[in-house]
């Protein structure tokens, strides 16, 4: 048995019609089996990673309060900083909301920072220590 993973993410979204146009519009593809409460994106190549609640106030410079949906990031790796920016353009163009415009991080990537129509939390970066394959997921 691998206890090491995650099979799901779900995230709780206060309009699932609104939610499904918004990722629908930035290049996600909905997969069979979803209803009129839920909808299925089938994705892989994952990293989880644990990030403290400091740090993270911090990085993304707003505070996080208890029980937000603020609590987590998720975050979309890509091949260079100009991908970053069209997946931020994308977001936005989607309608989400600007956390932190993408520039050069202090860890020597570029990531930038937004929030979807229900408020939580995304990253888009390019990390110069990765690199990803040819289906972008992190090969090393």
């Amino acid at each position: 048995m691998i206890s090491q993973r995650i099979t799901m993410i779900t995230l709780a979204v206060a309009d699932l019609a609104r939610s499904r146009k918004f990722y629908a519009d930035i290049g996600w593809v909905e997969a069979e089996g979803g209803n009129d409460k839920i909808a299925f994106y089938q994705i892989a190549g994952q990293f989880f990673a644990l990030y403290s609640r400091d740090a993270l106030t911090a990085d993304i410079g707003m505070p996080i309060h208890e029980r937000s949906t603020g609590t987590i990031t998720l975050a979309t790796n890509y091949n260079s900083p100009q991908e970053v920016d069209r997946a931020f353009a994308d977001a936005l163009k989607a309608g989400a909301i600007v956390i932190t415009k993408p520039k050069d991080v202090f860890w020597g990537g570029y990531s930038g920072n937004f929030a979807d129509p229900d408020g939580h939390l995304w990253e888009v970066a390019h990390n110069p220590f990765w690199t990803l394959d040819a289906d972008g997921m992190i090969a090393g």
